[in-house]
């Protein structure tokens, strides 16, 4: 059995692949792959976008937009903005929420 959680799958093709074949750290679009899919799996949600995302120190910071609330319309339906970090190999070591907003209101300039 292949143990993903621990950066071991090297089969080349699952999300829990934390190395690339030749051994580099995740690109920026792998690092965007496992955020979205280990955030999936911890909260059972499925990010709806990235909004950002950014090198940080010591790993990658993502924002996620998540649908939190369906209504009808469409448009009360309320989401929530978090905020994903993971550590240099894109192992997701910590997230928060850091906005909850109605999709048909816009953020005030």
């Amino acid at each position: 059995m292949t143990n993903t959680a621990h950066g071991s799958d090297d089969s080349g093709n699952g999300a829990g692949k934390k190395r690339s074949p030749e051994g580099r750290p995740p690109s920026a679009v792998e690092i965007l792959r496992l955020a979205r899919a280990q955030f999936a799996e911890l909260t059972g949600t499925q990010p709806e976008s990235v909004s950002s995302f950014e090198r940080a120190e010591d790993g990658w910071v993502v924002r996620v937009e998540v649908l939190e609330l369906a209504r009808v319309p469409d448009t009360m339906s309320l989401l929530a903005t978090y905020e994903v970090m993971l550590g240099p190999d894109g192992e997701l070591t910590t997230y928060k929420r850091v906005r909850r907003y109605e999709r048909g209101k816009a953020d005030p300039t």
